[in-house]
Order: C-alpha cells, then sequence, then structure tokens
C-alpha cells in the first residue's frame, strides 16, 4: 500500500484521484504505472501524465453481459476483501478520515507482516 485516502462517498472521483496522485508522487517510491477504474476521467490520465505517471483505465467491454473479469481488477477486490478481515474497517466507527487512514495503514502493516512471518492466522486469534 503506497498511499491512502478516506473521503465521502460523496465526493468526486476525479479530485479523489488527483489528490491521490499528488499524495503518490510525493513519496519516495517511484510509480511509473496506475490503473483505475471506468469512474475516473480524462483528468485523472492528463494530471498523470503531467506527473510521468501513466493512468491506464480498466475498461469493460459494452458487448459483454453476465459477470466477466476485469483484468487486473481481481488485485483490487483481494485487497479490500482483506481489509474487510479486520473489524475495525467493516463499519466506519472512526470520526476523522484521518483516523481511518491510519486503521487502512494498521491492517495492510498486520497483512505484510504476517506474510513475511509465514503465520496462518492473526497472533490474537492463536491462543
Amino acid at each position: 500500500m503506497i498511499a491512502v485516502i478516506v473521503v465521502a462517498a460523496s465526493a468526486p472521483e476525479n479530485a479523489v484521484g488527483i489528490t491521490l496522485l499528488d499524495k503518490v508522487a510525493a513519496g519516495p517510491d517511484t510509480v511509473l504505472k496506475t490503473l483505475v477504474d471506468q469512474g475516473f476521467k480524462n483528468a485523472v490520465v492528463a494530471h498523470g501524465q503531467t506527473m510521468g505517471i501513466e493512468v491506464e483505465i480498466g475498461e469493460r467491454n459494452p458487448g459483454q453481459t453476465g459477470f466477466v473479469p476485469i483484468l487486473r481488477r481481481w488485485i483490487v477486490e483481494r485487497a479490500y476483501g482483506i481489509l474487510m478481515l479486520h473489524r475495525r474497517l467493516v463499519r466506519d466507527y472512526e470520526h476523522l478520515p484521518r483516523s481511518s487512514e491510519s486503521r487502512v495503514y494498521w491492517a495492510m502493516t498486520a497483512v505484510i507482516l504476517r506474510r513475511l512471518t509465514g503465520a496462518t492466522a492473526a497472533a490474537w486469534r492463536s491462543s
């Protein structure tokens, strides 16, 4: 996880996408390409180009009906599923967006530590 932004559901996706790209570009990591869903429009793509980040919109083929997996979209869905295993992220218990952001970082840190140590369950579940 490189950057997290928590906003209200009513926030426009383009504004959030631009803010997120700014936060990613300000970090020490070099991101060259990012994949976004169809909700993001050309403003995010243009902003990414000015920052040297290629933004690819993962679009669904309009000719296909029913459930059709979108290339690499499952990676994002898997991350959401992993985050939902953490009780504090299932519901919005926090009063401030920065508190929710910190919970996401804590949850992903726990996931990374479990992967590094080879643990099969969270430490608090083993006893």
